[in-house]
């Protein structure tokens, strides 16, 4: 009976610290260290939130700058890769459908080189990154699209460029959302005589 009871009160002491009082103090400490990681990296604008820095939206049209394939359509819930192996005609087939898709939207010779970020889909299927290249590729599509000049555009993605994370680990990349929406940014300036339409 006393092994019992012993039990019991070690079950409940553990309960409270583990499953309240240790949780309780992360969350504290990562709302005041880390809020806006904390709470998913959201972005706003306008005072709504538009989506996270960390989760990959899907942009279509000329105007914007694409990001890399999803296999599960940009989906929270079923995110995950195709699983598809390097002998499969599947895989083979949707890669050289992504590579004709970009070079075709692009206007990019039938032979060009495409970054493999723009044909293979992430482990996740939302990588809200894509290579530099992979940005510069499309810098003429959606200048043309918005009547901006190139380098205006151009200056835009070499200022999102990120570095490898503590300049080791991993590669340059650009964020494809926080890219778009001060390209919607740049726009604003335009109509406001502020940015070069040719050039």
């Amino acid at each position: 009976m006393k092994l019992l009871i012993q039990s019991i009160l070690l079950t409940i002491v553990f309960t409270v610290i583990t499953g309240i009082l240790y949780p309780l103090a992360i969350t504290g400490i990562s709302q005041v260290a880390f809020h806006d990681k904390a709470n998913g990296s959201l972005l706003v604008r306008d005072g709504k939130v538009v989506g996270s820095e960390l989760l990959a939206q899907q942009f279509t049209g000329d105007k914007y700058f694409w990001p890399r394939p999803s296999a599960g359509s940009y989906a929270t819930v079923p995110s995950g890769a195709s699983n598809l192996g390097p002998t499969s005609q599947a895989l083979q087939s949707n890669v050289t459908a992504n590579a004709a898709a970009f070079r075709t939207g692009n206007k990019l010779a039938a032979d060009a080189p495409v970054p493999a970020d723009m044909v293979f889909t992430s482990a996740s299927g939302l990588d809200p990154h894509i290579s530099p290249e992979a940005a510069r590729l499309q810098v003429a599509r959606v200048a043309a699209a918005r009547s901006l000049g190139t380098d205006p555009v151009k200056a835009l993605v070499e200022k999102f460029v990120e570095s490898p994370q503590w300049g080791i680990f991993g590669e340059a990349r650009v964020n494809v959302l926080r890219l778009n929406l001060a390209l919607d940014e740049l726009d604003t300036k335009k109509a406001e005589g502020n940015v070069p339409v040719k050039g």
